[in-house]
């Protein structure tokens, strides 16, 4: 399609369990390679070109479509890291590209292409404690590089736009585009298979479930507190983690040997994405208690699903459920108890909060998020000069 928009997309950060703006990479790219406004070069890992042929392999049904996939990236992160800064460039320039796409905060020195960044959250300013030393320094630096250089910024909520905006004056706009859902595996209806899921991981009864990498901003002791709070006055209620264990995941260690009912503590590690939505529609409530996130994508695929959300106030995923939500104040683990205890109570407040969370994720979809993620490519364009300002899409 000549009149394609070229779009250089920078997939090496995906790790092989993805979980987080993995999961986004992944899924906004799907979206994106069946749109016919678009020609996308897609940088991965050198090891790591079989999962992304599956997901472009759908964008070639045009014969006049042009993805590539280009696994040139090294796999250790301080090395890819590097190669980014260094030899990217170059590869991109060569490669013809219009737009390049950093989807993790990062992109690289390109002074004629235009260039956009997501950035997911301010938590490396706001909360270094919650990360790895290192990376505190070196994010920050992206951030502040992209709101300086970049022709467009994509947010993935409006509360992490505020804070961007509050923090820095970008260069470009800033489009805030949610993520989406893929509706075809988060729904509320039972599928064939989902009894099973919860017999393989040795869940017997009901349970709260968490979903998410173990991780300090994710307050997963908290929960536990919580759970603690409430397990006396529930026999039969046990307590589902499942999510890799992420830096600083200690403390939850820690947190399970002081709980007076660590015995009715599940952790799961990671869990395989088919599996996620029966977990999900098997809960009694899913509670996603992070002090702060940027978009909280489990929580928006637990209302998909029909369940009983509980997460904290003030934060992205209140901002997604609305009153869809039962919502605790951060870091409280009696707030927290008394949340869990309304979502479990049931009565006609759930079920209006279950009916509401149904519509709320309904309107959340990859395809809208595709479109957002094309209407900052233009704009980016007009900005760099390189295409007609007809091109432009609105500032969210």
């Amino acid at each position: 399609m000549s009149d394609a928009i070229r779009v250089s997309f920078d997939a090496t950060s995906v790790p092989a369990k993805p979980a987080g703006a993995g999961r986004y990479v992944l899924d906004l790219l799907d979206a994106l390679s069946v749109r016919p406004e678009l020609d996308i070069t897609v940088w991965t890992r050198r090891s790591d070109g079989e999962r992304f042929a599956a997901i472009l392999a759908g964008g070639r049904s045009a014969p006049d479509r042009e993805h590539a996939l280009r696994p040139a990236a090294p796999r250790a992160r301080p090395l890819r890291l590097g190669w980014e800064q260094v030899l990217l460039p170059g590869l991109v320039a060569r490669s013809g590209a219009e737009v390049h796409h950093g989807p993790h905060y990062t992109m690289p020195e390109l002074s004629r292409l235009a260039k956009v960044v997501t950035v997911h959250d301010l938590t490396f300013f706001d909360h270094p404690e919650w990360h790895e030393r290192w990376k505190v320094g070196f994010f920050r630096r992206a951030i502040r590089v992209a709101s300086e250089r970049a022709q467009a910024i994509i947010c993935v909520s409006s509360h992490t736009a505020d804070l961007l905006r509050e923090r820095f004056r970008p260069a470009g706009p800033v489009f805030v585009v949610p993520h989406g859902v893929d509706h075809h595996r988060f729904h509320p209806g039972a599928c064939a298979g989902d009894d099973t899921v919860g017999e393989r991981y040795g869940i017997g009864g009901p349970y709260l479930l968490f979903v998410g990498t173990i991780e300090p901003r994710k307050a997963v002791p908290v929960l536990i507190g919580a759970f603690d709070l409430l397990a006396g006055a529930r026999p039969e209620l046990v307590l589902v983690l499942a999510g890799a264990p992420g830096w600083g995941s200690q403390e939850v260690d820690a947190a399970i040997r002081a709980a007076r009912h660590a015995e009715r503590v599940i952790r799961l590690g990671y869990v395989p994405r088919d599996d996620v939505p029966a977990l999900l529609r098997g809960a009694s409530a899913v509670v996603y208690p992070a002090m702060e996130e940027g978009f909280g994508l489990p929580a928006l695929e637990a209302l998909a699903c029909g369940t009983q959300l509980v997460t904290t106030r003030a934060t992205a995923m209140a901002e997604l459920a609305g009153g869809a939500a039962w919502l605790a104040e951060a870091g409280s683990a009696t707030s927290l108890a008394e949340a869990i205890e309304g979502a479990l109570a049931g009565g006609s407040e759930a079920s209006a909060k279950r009916e509401l969370g149904l519509d709320t994720a309904a309107s959340y979809t990859w395809e809208a998020s595709a479109a957002g993620h094309i209407s900052a490519y233009r704009a980016a364009l007009a900005a760099a000069g390189d295409r007609p300002s007809a091109r432009g899409g609105s500032v969210g």
